[in-house]
C-alpha cells in the first residue's frame, strides 16, 4: 500500500525540526530527511541520484562563486582599514546631533555594508572602532550596543548581500537583480535606524552626551575622503552589475581584487590577516552551500509529498486578502528568528513559502527584498540573534542582556521598513526594472 505523500512530508517536516534541536546541523538534517523521504516517496534508486547530482551542481556552479568572493571583500574590506575612516567621516558630520555617535556608527555600518556581505562581519569590524568611542562619552550601553547590533544588519541587505545571493540560489531568480532590489530599501532601513536613535535620545537624554566639541567645516570637508574608497567601490561593482557589465560573480572578483591592492598598497594587510581571511572565506562559503545543497535535496521531497502545492492552493482559496497572508509569512519569520540564524531560516522555509508568494501573485524579486529584511530581524533578535553575540563579544564588560535591550527598539524600524516596502513596493523594484543586461 503506498504511503500517504502530504503525512509523509509532514512527519518529514516535524523530524527536520526535531533533529535540528538535537543539536544536527541543519543541512545534514535536512539532507537527511529529503533522502529518506524521496526513499519512502520513491525509490532508492531515484534518492541516491538527486543527492548525488545536488552536491554536484552545488559544487561546481560557476556563478556561486560569488559567495567566497563576496565574504573576501568583507574581509579585505577590514584589514584595509576602512571601518575606523568611516567611523570618523561620519562622526565629524553627526558629532553635534543628539545621539551623533550613535548615528554615525549606523551610518558606518551602511557604508561598510557596501563593501561587505556579512552582516556579522559588519558589527564586529564596526563594533571594535565605534564601542570604544562611545564609552568614552559615556553613552548608555543599551544604546550603543544596540546600535552596532542593528547597524551590523545592514550588511544582510545592502549589497553586496549573501543574503539575496542564498534566496536568488533557492528560488532560481536573478542574483544581479535582487542585489541591485536592496539598495534603496537598505538606505531607508539605514535612515529608519537612525531615527530610532534620534527618538532614544529625545525620551531619555542621559543616555548620550551634549554639547561635544564642534567641528570646523574644514574638518568636515576632509573627512569626506574616508568615505571616497568605499563608494569606489560600491559604485564600480554594484554599478557595474546594473549596467550589465558584470555578472554578480564577476563583480565580486573584480571588487575583491581592488580590495586587495588597496591593503596591499596601505600596507594593512600582512599575511596572518590574509591566511584569516581566505581560510574564513572558504569555511562560510562551504557552510552556506551544504546548506543549499541540503535545502535542495529537502525541496526535491517536499515537492514529491505535494505539500507546498497543496499549501498554495489552500492559501489561495481562503476569502482573505493576499496581504493578511503576507503579514502572517512576516509574523512566522519574526517567531522563527528567535531560534534560527537567518541562513537557515531562508532554506527551511523557502521549499513551502515561495510557491504560495509565486501563488498569490507577488513579485518574487520584491519578496525577496521583504525576506531578508525580515532575516535581518532574526539578526538581533534573542536567543539565537548572531550579531547579539557578535557585538556582546565585542564590547568589554558588557552583558548579552544589555545588548539584548538595545537593540529591540530597531526591530520597530525593521517591521516599520517592511510596512513601507508593502505598501509602496517600487521603493525595491524601481531599479531592478531599470536594468541593462
Amino acid at each position: 500500500m503506498m504511503a500517504d505523500p502530504v503525512l509523509v512530508g509532514s512527519l518529514g517536516a516535524l523530524v527536520v525540526v526535531i533533529l535540528i534541536f538535537l543539536g544536527m546541523p541543519i543541512a545534514f538534517a535536512m539532507m537527511f530527511v529529503g533522502f529518506s523521504g524521496i526513499c519512502v516517496l520513491s525509490s532508492l534508486d531515484a534518492a541516491m541520484p538527486v543527492t548525488a547530482s545536488t552536491m554536484w551542481e552545488v559544487a561546481s556552479f560557476y556563478p556561486y562563486t560569488v559567495i567566497p568572493l563576496f565574504i573576501v571583500m568583507g574581509s579585505f574590506a577590514g584589514s584595509s582599514g576602512m571601518t575606523r575612516d568611516l567611523y570618523s567621516s561620519f562622526e565629524k558630520w553627526s558629532r553635534r546631533v543628539p545621539g551623533g555617535l550613535a548615528i554615525a556608527t549606523i551610518g558606518a555600518c551602511g557604508a561598510f555594508a557596501a563593501v561587505s556581505g556579512s552582516s556579522v562581519a559588519t558589527a564586529a569590524a564596526m563594533g571594535t572602532v565605534a564601542l570604544p568611542e562611545m564609552d568614552r562619552f559615556k553613552y548608555d550601553p543599551k544604546l550603543s550596543t544596540g546600535s552596532v547590533a542593528a547597524g551590523g544588519t545592514l550588511g544582510f541587505l545592502i549589497p553586496p548581500s549573501i543574503g539575496f545571493v542564498v534566496y536568488g540560489m533557492l528560488t532560481e531568480q536573478s542574483i544581479g537583480k535582487l542585489l541591485i532590489s536592496g539598495i534603496f530599501p537598505g538606505i531607508l532601513l539605514m535612515f529608519a535606524y537612525m531615527s530610532v536613535v534620534l527618538v532614544w535620545v529625545k525620551l531619555w537624554p542621559d543616555s548620550a552626551p551634549r554639547n561635544l566639541e564642534p567641528v570646523s567645516w574644514r574638518e568636515k570637508f576632509a573627512a569626506v575622503n574616508g568615505v571616497k574608497e568605499p563608494l569606489f567601490l560600491f559604485l564600480f561593482v554594484i554599478g557595474g552589475i546594473y549596467a550589465g557589465l558584470f555578472t554578480p560573480d564577476e563583480a565580486a572578483a573584480v571588487g575583491a581584487t581592488l580590495l586587495l591592492a588597496l591593503s596591499f598598497i596601505k600596507r594593512k594587510l600582512t599575511w596572518p590577516a590574509l591566511f584569516t581571511a581566505l581560510t574564513e572565506s572558504v569555511r562560510i562559503s562551504v557552510m552556506v552551500l551544504m546548506l543549499v545543497a541540503g535545502a535542495n535535496v529537502f525541496s526535491y521531497f517536499m515537492a514529491l509529498s505535494t505539500i507546498p502545492v497543496q499549501a498554495a492552493n489552500w492559501v489561495t482559496s481562503l476569502e482573505v486578502s493576499r496581504y493578511v497572508i503576507h503579514a502572517m509569512i512576516l509574523f512566522i519569520y519574526l517567531i522563527l528568528g528567535c531560534f534560527l540564524d537567518a541562513i537557515s531560516m531562508m532554506v527551511l522555509t523557502m521549499p513551502v513559502v515561495f510557491p504560495i508568494i509565486l501563488a498569490l501573485h507577488f513579485d518574487p524579486i520584491w519578496f525577496g527584498v521583504i525576506a531578508v529584511l525580515m532575516m535581518e530581524a532574526g539578526l538581533i533578535t534573542p536567543p539565537m540573534g548572531l550579531n547579539l553575540f557578535t557585538v556582546a563579544g565585542v564590547a568589554k564588560g558588557v552583558k548579552l542582556e544589555t545588548v539584548i535591550k538595545g537593540a529591540a527598539p530597531f526591530l520597530v524600524a525593521i517591521i516599520f521598513v517592511a510596512i513601507i516596502l508593502t505598501m509602496f513596493p517600487k521603493i525595491a523594484l524601481f531599479l531592478p526594472n531599470m536594468m541593462r543586461g
